[in-house]
């Protein structure tokens, strides 16, 4: 039996247009602080994020909630499109 696996790495977040929703796939930030800032705002892997807006500010909803990122937060999120 021939068995493959396929594996999807993802796009990053900043390439969604508002109201495109993907799942985070892997977060990885320049430094541990950035991935920490992510973790308290409830941004882990496996986390479904809809784009609201790109301009003035990016912002996403996670859940109920409307988090406005910064750039080095959003650069370091990588998502599935669903």
């Amino acid at each position: 039996m021939l068995r493959q696996t396929f594996t999807v790495q993802g796009c990053s977040l900043n390439l969604l247009k508002a109201r495109e929703q993907g799942v985070v796939s892997r977060i990885q930030g320049k430094d541990d602080s950035v991935v920490q800032k992510l973790r308290s705002m409830n941004i882990t892997p496996g986390t479904q994020v809809t784009v609201e807006q790109r301009s003035p500010r990016f912002i996403v909803r996670v859940g109920c909630d409307q988090i406005a990122l910064s750039d080095p937060l959003r650069d370091a999120i990588y998502v599935r499109l669903s």
